[in-house]
């Protein structure tokens, strides 16, 4: 960069060259200068968070009087501009960084203090709005950060995850009531078993759905104490008397969900058992849609020499060689989107492990890996209900077919019977590639009309009432 394109910012370490036209400041450059590591900054919704956090600290200290009015007055339009997104390319600093996430509240501190400056009609640098001193009253990387991460990954559920899997659950719902009269085979262990009813099974995805969403927004409620107030350790030192529970009723309000302050702040810095139980509800819910997915992408296996109970919606071809091929590409999707949700959880897991004494130093990591598995979840959920599910037809002749073609429907014999000739009666059935129906009435076990009672499969498939 040339003279024209810089300017000189100051910290306690010195002077650093930012580009004239970043709102961030001397600290932040460092940072970005110290960790060219992997090129991703903290998600936009975490920055935003931080300026939930700065807006309600603002307010605070302005009704506290601890900062000057004017100046908290700019701090709170400055934040509440980030929080709305205004700001986003301003907080380039890495992920990989300071694992307390210092740099990005400094970040934060920084563009809040030299926005607030402008407002008031000072130039950008001149620190008329100190970032430590006016936009940082009474707190630390160690309560804002933790804050943020807590309010970032509720939020992100409560407008994200939640919508997209109500939508899923209701498709599969529908789709079950469609299906409610196709009798199909049951498989388990990959091999037939008795019959079941498409719908039957769809109902069970549904439910499965419903189950880890409810998992999640339960998790979730731990979240709902946060750090701020704590300062470095827990103590609250430098923190005006009642700060955590003024900012937290503040925070409620701008975010338009439930936080409060932490019941002990010495567990709410120093641990992240928290954000690693919303990471296991997401795990559970990426482990559970793998399995409806992969679930889809049997029974439309085919289209002719494969399971083919279903039809899945054409949405691509399938192959850059073989003609005419359409592949299962959004359960596909799911899928890997699964792996990497595990794959974070993991992560999410080491990072709690591995804080050490007053302070978990994994925060950013921890962060970045919560909110993509939310946001991978959301979007995939979307896409697998809108691209697929909503589109699922049933190949009833095909199902029927394999139902009447299965050995496992002579289960239903063993009151007649007995399990042993009952048994026999499936083995021969295989072996000579007739139906259990055709066996047991050549062999004279049954009449045609006791056999087409015993063998009703829709009656199999419903449950007797008591």
């Amino acid at each position: 960069m040339t003279d024209d394109d810089v300017r000189i910012e100051e910290d306690t370490m010195g002077e650093v060259r930012v580009p004239a036209d970043a709102l961030y400041g001397a600290q932040t450059q460092r940072a970005v200068d110290n960790f060219p590591v992997s090129g991703d900054p903290l998600p936009a919704r975490f920055v935003r968070a931080m300026g939930m956090v700065k807006l309600a600290c603002a307010r605070v200290n302005r009704e506290l009087e601890t900062v000057d009015a004017k100046k908290a007055e700019a701090i709170a339009q400055a934040a509440e501009e980030v929080a709305e997104g205004e700001h986003d390319d301003e907080f380039p600093v890495d992920v990989f960084q300071t694992g307390s996430g210092t740099s990005t509240n400094m970040n934060t501190n920084e563009v809040l203090a030299n926005r607030a400056t402008q407002i008031l009609g000072a130039e950008v640098g001149s620190k008329q709005v100190h970032p430590n001193d006016h936009v940082n009253h009474g707190q630390s990387s160690n309560d804002t950060i933790p804050t943020a991460l807590h309010l970032a990954t509720i939020l992100a559920v409560e407008e994200d995850l939640v919508p997209a899997l109500d939508g899923l659950h209701q498709t599969l719902e529908a789709k079950a009531e469609e299906f409610d009269d196709v009798v199909k085979v049951a498989r388990t262990h990959l091999q037939d078993a008795t019959p079941t009813r498409l719908g039957l099974e769809f109902g069970g995805y549904a439910a499965s759905v419903a189950n880890g969403r409810d998992r999640v927004v339960q998790a979730i409620d731990e979240l709902r104490e946060v750090a701020i107030g704590g300062t470095a350790v827990g103590t609250g030192l430098n923190a005006p008397q009642g700060f955590g529970e003024l900012v937290t009723e503040e925070l409620s309000d701008i975010a338009g969900t439930d936080v409060y302050e932490a019941a002990n702040h010495f567990e709410a810095q120093g641990q992240k058992d928290a954000i690693t139980h919303v990471s296991g509800a997401l795990n559970a819910l990426a482990s559970s849609l793998m399995k409806i997915a992969n679930d889809i992408r049997l029974l439309g296996s085919g289209p002719r020499c494969g399971l083919g109970e279903i039809d899945l919606p054409a949405v691509q071809p399938g192959s850059s060689i073989m003609p005419g091929k359409v592949n299962p590409v959004i359960p596909e999707s799911v899928v890997q989107v699964g792996a990497q949700v595990a794959g974070n959880h993991q992560v999410v897991t080491q990072g709690n492990q591995w804080g050490q004494l007053d302070l978990n130093a994994m925060m950013p990591l921890m962060a970045r890996n919560v909110l993509e598995s939310i946001e991978l979840l959301a979007n995939v959920s979307r896409i697998f209900d809108e691209k697929c599910v909503a589109g699922i037809e049933a190949n009833e002749e095909q199902a029927e077919s394999f139902v009447e073609q299965s050995t496992a429907i002579v289960t239903a014999l063993n009151p007649y019977i007995g399990y042993e000739k009952a048994s026999k009666v499936a083995k021969q059935a295989f072996r000579e590639g007739k139906t259990v129906r055709q066996v047991v009435v050549e062999e004279g076990l049954m009449d045609e009309d006791e056999v087409d009672e015993a063998l009703d499969v829709r009656a199999m498939t419903e449950r007797e009432e008591n």
